[in-house]
């Protein structure tokens, strides 16, 4: 888009797009800092500083391509590591990424105590960077970078550099991921992308879009309900009963590379709308994806999560020996994208993953 910009009709870059820095003033996110991204093509989203520059709101026009939670954003508290506490300030939100130390269920490893979903989410970023497009000087992207600490003494001392980025005109979120291990020793690595989505882009009848020759769900009764032979799993319901509370189904993905560089891509389609939304990842990176069914009255949402470990807790994982670690001064990094597509000819490519692959 920016080639076909006029640029001599208009002077302040803000007119077509751009980053706008607040802080939220009331409510459980009071004191939160929040850059406002417009790429200039329709999406719109916010990334929450004090959130580990994770994304909550996101929007494309009118419609809302994510899930918002009763309470919405908060802020910041180690004091809800414990246990199943960190759902009480889970924003849902487009991007909310769980570790880097721990996914999944609470727990026990060894002597330590593992809350659900490991410390990121309620990690403070310090904010290094806001760079803002501009076409008259020929800079066509925006961009946010900051860094997220975690640990302490005697360690683990890991950090993570992240860099949120929108080519200007476009309707894509790039991220990279970089993981810095500053300590001496080697430390545990567990890395989800909770990328959640809800209505109006979830909808009855929106379509599951993935090339995965094996689909196998988690042990809980919903899961394997949902998940099974002759059940159309890619096809969003209406409403559950079955899933009020805490009910939900869950299935682990292997998406199909599509190509030697291990690149592949998951997505969700809303017909009716023209609208879908699409996760492009690398499976050397990320070599599962979950996918989360929880489609309860009000609480109607669903999630694709690549990770590079499993949700079953860090010590199953140790007993399979299928536990990552980042060795001390070693680096890890992931890059991917969040895309919305639109116009027959984009959800029509979304929608022929399915015919690539014949679900399990």
């Amino acid at each position: 888009m920016t080639a076909h910009l006029s640029i001599d009709k208009f002077i302040n870059v803000s007119q077509i797009g751009g980053i706008e820095r607040y802080t939220i003033d009331d409510g459980p996110g009071r004191g939160v800092r929040a850059l406002c991204v417009n790429t200039g093509g329709g999406l719109c989203y916010r990334v929450l500083v004090d959130r580990g520059l994770d994304i909550d709101q996101a929007f494309f026009h009118h419609y809302s391509l994510t899930f918002l939670t009763h309470k919405g954003p908060t802020a910041a508290s180690q004091g809800l590591a414990s246990g199943l506490d960190w759902l009480k300030g889970f924003p849902g939100g487009l991007l909310t990424s769980c570790g880097p130390t721990q996914i999944g269920p609470p727990g026990k490893d060894g002597d330590e105590e593992l809350g659900l979903h490991g410390p990121h989410s309620n990690s403070a970023a310090t904010l290094e960077a806001v760079h803002q497009p501009d076409p008259h000087k020929k800079r066509p992207g925006m961009s946010i970078t900051g860094v997220v600490r975690y640990g302490g003494l005697y360690g683990p001392c890991v950090e993570l550099h992240r860099t949120i980025a929108s080519p200007l005109g476009e309707n894509a979120i790039d991220v990279i991921d970089e993981f810095h291990n500053l300590g001496n020793q080697p430390s545990p690595h567990a890395w989800l992308l909770h990328i959640n989505f809800g209505y109006p882009l979830v909808d009855e009848g929106a379509e599951f879009c993935f090339d995965s020759p094996q689909v196998v769900p988690t042990e809980a009764p919903a899961s394997i309900a949902r998940f099974k032979p002759g059940v159309d799993y890619k096809r969003v319901t209406a409403p559950l009963e079955s899933h009020r509370g805490s009910d939900s189904a869950v299935a682990y993905l292997f998406p199909r590379a599509k190509d030697s560089s291990g690149r592949t891509t998951v997505a969700i389609v809303n017909s009716k709308l023209g609208l879908g939304a699409a996760v492009h990842y690398n499976t050397r990176q990320f070599p599962r994806c979950g996918n989360w069914q929880h489609f309860g009255p009000g609480e109607y949402v669903t999630a694709l999560e690549p990770m590079n470990g499993t949700i079953d807790g860090r010590w199953k994982d140790r007993e399979r020996n299928a536990l990552d670690f980042i060795e001390p001064g070693a680096v890890r990094r992931y890059r991917y994208r969040i895309e919305v597509v639109t116009g027959a000819a984009g959800i029509e490519s979304l929608r022929a993953l399915n015919q690539r692959g014949k679900s399990v």
